[in-house]
């Protein structure tokens, strides 16, 4: 019997199964908002400037993006492509919040450190991969999909938050 290190316990059908969680909770709220008889307060957020706007397009992206990631077979044409959206839109999420500043009027708020880690985690996963080391990679990689995109996300629907408001309020 051999010992499991807890780094090798993150595997991608674990990181699959909490973007699906993620993605459920997204639907889930959704039908308790109608539920209890709320539908979905879309002005709201279209009410909003269009940073924000950019900042959950560019979130969706990557969470699809992602989760299309820890399906697919990895190190193939099309999860090189993919990864680099992905890239692209975790960049356009992490640079976008920092001309958010609802949480802390006119200053930056402890979840900017997030954004910061996550400008400094996307090369470190690229130069992981490009050295070949592809378990650092992955790991890089899942680490920012999971918190940097999936737990941040679920944050967005505590109350007092835009998206509580937008389903809840």
């Amino acid at each position: 019997m051999t010992a499991v290190s807890p780094v090798s316990t993150w595997t991608p059908r674990r990181l699959l199964l909490l973007a699906v969680v993620a993605l459920a909770s997204g639907a889930g709220a959704v039908l308790i908002s109608q539920r209890f008889g709320h539908a979905p307060d879309w002005a709201l957020f279209l009410r909003q400037g269009w940073i924000l706007k950019l900042h959950v397009a560019a979130a969706l992206t990557a969470l699809a993006l992602g989760t299309v990631q820890l399906i697919g077979v990895k190190g193939t044409a099309a999860h090189r492509v993919i990864g680099w959206s992905w890239v692209v839109a975790m960049t356009t999420v992490a640079i976008s919040s920092f001309f958010i500043r609802v949480m802390n009027p006119g200053a930056l708020s402890l979840i900017h450190l997030l954004s910061g880690w996550t400008l400094i985690a996307l090369p470190m996963g690229i130069w992981h991969v490009r050295s070949g080391r592809i378990r650092a990679h992955g790991r890089t990689m899942g680490a920012l999909f999971l918190g940097g995109l999936v737990i941040a996300g679920a944050f967005t629907f505590l109350p007092g938050r835009l998206m509580w408001a937008v389903f809840f309020g």
